[in-house]
């Protein structure tokens, strides 16, 4: 075949062809699943963890001068009240009301450490702070010792409400802790009589957890040997490997073994394999030790939504997600808002004494309506 210069010879034989990447196996397809598995948990704990942070923010910012102001709309209600029923304006039964509206707010002021709110509840109540306190805290006494089916007698008769329900939650902590231990040493106890004598199975996975326990010490000495501060001289060096060595100490605590692998990386190890490099076997054996990680961070992500969910007191069933915690504040912000303005209204109104009597009355009524209602 000749060479025409006219036309132009195919490319095809001139193009560098790629080469084929090789294929991963099935254990290192399943470490690398853990190792995404991880990282993926890691950044959403880091994701909670700025979100309480925004919804703390949020809640100083948006909702705190509210609640604020509105204690001060209730301070100055408390005092008018008291101002008011100084005088004859009301007759005995709408006085006794108006008294009763006086001791709620001033209630609810004293619980936050107001003590002239607490002085001038004691003038009007029937029975005084502390003997409410007492009430209370005999009737929870009473139902948390019905639900426990113990007498609680490691208290004293005079505890408060707040020690009678720490002392109520310790003992259900404890039943609940007993009751979980009792049935982990029973499904042990099954397992056991199912399992024996110990199968092939079994004892393959003894050995690979044995193994994982081994590699992972065995990465941890190394890290120690190399990050060890009292070699280094010079001190900006000491303190690195200090930091980094503390860093090692708390993943080996923990089973960390994406964070040593890490730390091998950051010491510039000599002579540390990439996970790329490892046998199947190895592959497989660190894979438990990933596996337990995960399983871990699933438990500490469920325990921070939870801790979120009751430090903002979420309805139940809805989670600590950034649109749940914004409808939240919004909600907080327009009830705190209308709140505001009925205790503006409310201020004006019993300012004269008809006004401040007929207030009364619409109060009166209003809670009667509610009562009828069941609330």
């Amino acid at each position: 075949m000749t060479f025409d210069p006219r036309f132009p010879q195919p490319a095809l034989a001139l193009t560098p062809q790629t080469p084929a990447k090789p294929q991963r196996t099935p254990a290192a397809r399943a470490f690398q699943i853990q190792l995404t598995r991880i990282e993926k948990l890691k950044t959403q704990l880091v994701d909670l963890e700025t979100l309480g942070q925004q919804h703390r923010l949020a809640l100083s910012e948006q909702v705190v001068p509210l609640k604020t102001a509105h204690r001060a709309s209730l301070r100055e209600m408390v005092l008018v009240l008291d101002e008011r029923l100084a005088g004859k304006t009301l007759s005995a039964p709408l006085r006794a009301a108006a008294q009763s509206m006086l001791c709620s707010m001033a209630l609810t002021l004293a619980k936050d450490g107001d003590a002239a709110m607490a002085t001038l509840h004691d003038r009007h109540a029937p029975l005084s702070l502390s003997a409410l306190q007492a009430r209370r805290a005999q009737a929870m006494r009473a139902e948390f010792e019905a639900a426990l089916g113990e007498r609680m007698d490691d208290l004293p008769p005079d505890a408060s409400p707040e020690a009678v329900m720490a002392a109520a939650r310790a003992r259900l902590r404890q039943q609940e802790e007993d009751e979980a231990a009792e049935r982990e040493a029973a499904a042990a106890r099954k397992k056991a009589r199912k399992n024996k004598p110990v199968g092939v199975e079994q004892g393959k996975a003894q050995a690979q957890q044995t193994d994982a326990s081994e590699l992972l010490r065995a990465l941890f000495r190394r890290l120690a040997s190399v990050l060890h501060p009292d070699r280094e001289v010079d001190e900006a060096a000491r303190e690195r490997k200090t930091h980094l060595m503390g860093e090692a100490n708390a993943a080996y605590a923990r089973k960390d073994l994406v964070a040593l692998m890490q730390l091998q990386q950051s010491a510039a190890l000599q002579g540390a394999d990439s996970s790329a490099n490892w046998a199947d076997d190895k592959l497989v054996t660190m894979t438990l030790l990933l596996k337990a990680q995960v399983a871990d961070l699933e438990r500490e992500r469920a325990g921070r939504q939870d801790a979120l969910c009751h430090e903002f007191q979420l309805p139940y069933g809805l989670g600590a997600t950034p649109k749940n915690l914004q409808r939240v504040v919004m909600e907080q912000v327009e009830e705190l808002e209308m709140a505001l303005a009925l205790m503006k209204l409310d201020l004006r109104q019993v300012q004269e004494d008809a006004g401040f009597k007929r207030w009364v009355k619409q109060q009166q009524a209003a809670t009667k309506h509610l009562s009828r209602q069941g609330y």
